[in-house]
């Protein structure tokens, strides 16, 4: 099975440069980690970006680091999840720049906790910053792209617990799995905007990964010694670092990624995956329709006969 999910680098075509010069992008939650690396690579291929974050330091000094490397950036603390910070971050673009053409919501949070610990404030900060932020900064972009009148590209964060689940993250998982439903939305409704939709799923060192116990020295040794990943992680587990994750960023807000939208990708390590839709994998029929007896009598010999995994797969596992 492996074997047919594996696609040789060597049928890869010529590769050429991105080159995002003409380009504005905001980065949602890009004073560190991740944001601040599809930040910095966003602005390395010559897009000027709009760095957001609600820490006022880590945005300043983001954008400083981003203009001391040559490119262009500025800072806007806000944060995210209201109308009212999306809308600041259309208009910091615009002001600074003189246009919007990407939007990449990477804010978030985290309050991990087993369903029957979990508060209410637990559940709704998180809806908020992940769901909400990711909604109304995508609404506030796509309502400046579509007045523009030149397209655009909106790039969300995704997460393997909203594809999968994840145990102590139902309110990550649940805010993580909407997202990806808006994405398969947005993509039709704006389709005849030329704006594209799509969620990236990036697997690597970051604080959220430092949590977990197979990560953790790896994250720690990367981050205090400069000790390169392991290709067991790399590849095995798709496992890199946040500038890994980059380059996929910078290929969906390209003009090359005209006619990619409603994806899922993952990204992480030496590996690039493309995520399934839900979709019916095993069906029966009853003439007359289903009572409760049939379905049992049916279930362990027909579509239950397999029944789906669930689960982030540890590291390690192949599961």
């Amino acid at each position: 099975m492996f074997g047919k999910l594996l696609t040789a680098v060597t049928t890869m075509p010529k590769l050429c440069r991105m080159i995002l010069t003409d380009k504005v992008a905001v980065v949602t939650g890009s004073g560190r980690g991740l944001g601040l690396a599809y930040a910095r690579a966003l602005a390395a291929a010559g897009a000027a970006v709009v760095v957001n974050d609600v820490d006022a330091d880590a945005a300043r000094a983001a954008a400083a680091q981003i203009e001391a490397a040559g490119g262009r950036a500025v800072a806007e603390v806000a944060a995210v999840g209201t109308t009212e910070a999306a809308d600041a971050l259309v208009r910091r673009a615009v002001d600074s720049f003189g246009r919007l053409d990407v939007m990449v919501t990477n804010a978030g949070v985290l309050r991990d906790k087993v369903l029957w610990k979990m508060s209410d404030e637990d559940f709704d900060t998180v809806v908020q910053v992940h769901l909400r932020g990711t909604f109304t900064c995508a609404r506030a972009a796509a309502a400046h792209m579509r007045e523009q009148g030149t397209g655009g590209r909106i790039i969300v964060a995704g997460s393997p617990a909203g594809q999968r689940g994840n145990f102590g993250q139902t309110n990550y998982s649940a805010a993580k799995a909407g997202i990806a439903a808006m994405v398969r939305t947005w993509s039709m409704e704006l389709a005849r905007a030329d704006i594209t939709a799509n969620a990236v799923i990036p697997v690597a060192a970051t604080a959220m990964t430092k949590t977990i116990a197979a990560f953790a020295p790896h994250v720690e040794a990367l981050e205090d010694h400069g000790t390169p990943l392991p290709d067991a992680l790399r590849k095995g587990e798709g496992f890199g670092t946040p500038e890994d994750a980059a380059p996929l960023v910078v290929f969906l807000a390209s003009d090359a990624a005209a006619g990619i939208t409603g994806q899922c990708i993952g990204i992480g390590g030496d590996k690039l995956a493309l995520w399934s839709h839900p979709q019916e994998i095993s069906v029966a029929y009853a003439d007359g329709g289903w009572s409760a007896e049939a379905i049992a009598a049916a279930w362990p010999v027909s579509v239950g006969r397999t029944p789906e995994t669930v689960g982030v797969p540890a590291p390690g596992t192949g599961l």
